[in-house]
């Protein structure tokens, strides 16, 4: 499981306290405090509808003065924090999982092996995602026009009362300065080589015979990443948190690029065709962008901006959602433009991205994951030469092998493994029965996320165990064992190990074909 974060502010500010003091009391108009927050405070703060109102305004005017002072603390971290799908920050997805799982853990933990097999690790596989970034120029162009919005609008001519709100929050968010420039385009950001760093120093903890000095002074940890930027320093930044760990100062970090592993999906026409460029194969996704929820939660926002009907769009309500989450993985900051929000707006929100995610890269459609093949086979094939049988006089195999990706790396892996498949998969039409899927892309692919194999000597023979974001994950046939037998799992993936052929998958699909749903 993660480890604690190395100087996490825990201490409050004045203005820290002022701004949470007002979270809880005006935060059911603004969107963020907890039940009952508003109606406790509503005794000392007048329960007439314009206190409230006048209450929330100065809320966000408090906010707006210490997030420019400060970064964030617990304190200031959006309640749903850990509901921004693929744009989640790590340490808030580590840590809604370890509350929900009552899990107080905090680095990867030992194999439970049966009756206590000693046991010691020899390989270790990572496959990683790269860590917090910039948004795209996409996103960037979308905020802009967010910003723009709220600057030339003069409302929508509502109620005098209501519409004084309204403006006194587009007034609030018009301080707000546009600070994204096209050239950031989905760049590493400085906290996202944070991620990475911290993330290899608490794996060369859990496991210094592999990623511990030796092997670091030796060069023996092969890094592979995807050719885009992010990646390719999401990889010096793992190697710089090894060196660090292992106080090596280091002449030049080393990888190799290999988009053939990494962004397998860019070569698989099958899936270009047939899900990249279908429009039908993301129906879903569609329906549900202008279904009941979305319109709904369109108009609820609209309103508390006090915009005429139809000037917010769901991408620009979709835009001040992920600014939100912007603002707090790139500069841990708890941005005004979150307050237009609650739990379960994110929720909703949340969907949308996991159904996008689920249908173009996951479950949906059997080409999704069989396009992963090579990277499946190349796992299997490393692990296979680090458990083989060697004389004395060889050399010891390679101790670790690390490839930085993306989330469309990880989620297909993550899908020939059997892994996160609900019974019933989501749709637009029954996100009121989703709420406990296992399918969440908050939890599965935030920034920095990882699968790592483990593979270790053990009396019985080698042995192989699953990690997932540092938490002991059982693989779906072997389910009762932490650290089943590797020619178990082997046996139990043969299928895939035989017959997963990438070119027969990839090229064999005729343009225009309907993506295949079976796997």
């Amino acid at each position: 499981m993660t480890g604690k974060l190395k100087g996490h502010q825990t201490g409050k500010s004045t203005q820290a306290k002022k701004v949470s003091l007002c979270a809880k009391g005006g935060g059911k108009r603004l969107g963020s405090a907890r039940p009952g927050a508003a109606r406790r405070s509503s005794v000392r703060l007048g329960s007439s509808r314009p206190a409230r109102e006048m209450l929330s305004v100065i809320c966000l005017l408090l906010l707006l003065l210490a997030v420019s002072l400060r970064g964030s603390s617990p304190a200031d971290v959006p309640d749903f924090a850990a509901h921004f799908g693929s744009k989640t920050r790590y340490e808030d997805s580590a840590a809604y999982r370890r509350r929900a799982e009552g899990d107080l853990r905090t680095s990867p933990s030992s194999p439970r092996t049966p009756g206590g097999e000693g046991c010691s690790p020899i390989h270790l596989t990572a496959v990683v995602r790269h860590g917090s970034r910039y948004p795209t120029v996409k996103n960037i162009r979308a905020i802009r026009k967010l910003s723009d919005l709220i600057g030339s609008s003069r409302g929508a001519g509502a109620a005098a009362a209501r519409e004084g709100d309204a403006a006194r929050r587009r007034d609030v968010l018009r301080r707000w300065n546009m600070w994204y420039t096209d050239d950031m385009d989905g760049q590493l950001a400085a906290k996202g080589r944070e991620d990475l760093r911290r993330l290899a120093s608490r794996l060369a903890e859990a496991f210094p015979t592999l990623l511990g000095e030796d092997s670091v002074r030796g060069g023996r940890v092969r890094v592979l990443t995807s050719s885009k930027r992010r990646c390719v320093a999401s990889a010096e930044a793992f190697q710089e948190g090894l060196h660090q760990r292992a106080d090596v100062t280091p002449v030049s970090y080393r990888q190799r690029v290999d988009d053939g592993l990494l962004r397998f999906f860019d070569d698989c026409r099958g899936y270009v065709e047939g899900v990249e460029k279908n429009r039908t194969a993301l129906l879903e996704v569609h329906k549900f962008k202008d279904g009941p929820e979305m319109a709904a939660l369109t108009r609820k926002v609209a309103r508390k901006l006090g915009l005429p009907d139809g000037d917010l769009t769901p991408d620009l309500l979709e835009a001040a959602f992920y600014l939100c989450s912007y603002e707090l993985a790139v500069k841990s900051l708890h941005s005004p433009w979150c307050f237009l929000f609650d739990r379960d707006d994110a929720k909703v929100l949340e969907y949308k991205c996991d159904l996008k995610l689920f249908w173009k890269r996951a479950h949906g459609h059997a080409i999704n994951l069989l396009a992963s093949c090579p990277l499946f086979h190349h796992v299997f094939r490393t692990l296979d030469k680090a458990g083989r049988p060697r004389r004395s006089t060889e050399p010891a195999p390679e101790p670790a092998s690390v490839l930085v990706g993306h989330a469309e790396t990880l989620l297909p892996l993550l899908g020939l493994l059997g892994l996160y498949k609900d019974e019933t998969p989501p749709t637009a039409d029954n996100f009121r029965t989703q709420h406990g899927r296992l399918f969440r892309s908050s939890l599965l692919v935030p920034y920095a996320a990882n699968v790592v194999l483990v593979l270790l000597d053990c009396a019985r023979g080698p042995r192989l165990q699953l990690l997932v974001n540092e938490a002991p994950v059982r693989f779906p046939g072997l389910p009762d064992e932490d650290a089943p037998l590797y020619r178990d799992v082997r046996a139990a993936y043969r299928h895939l190990l035989d017959g997963c052929d990438f070119r027969k998958e990839c090229e064999g699909a005729a343009a225009g074909r309907p993506p295949n749903t079976e796997l």
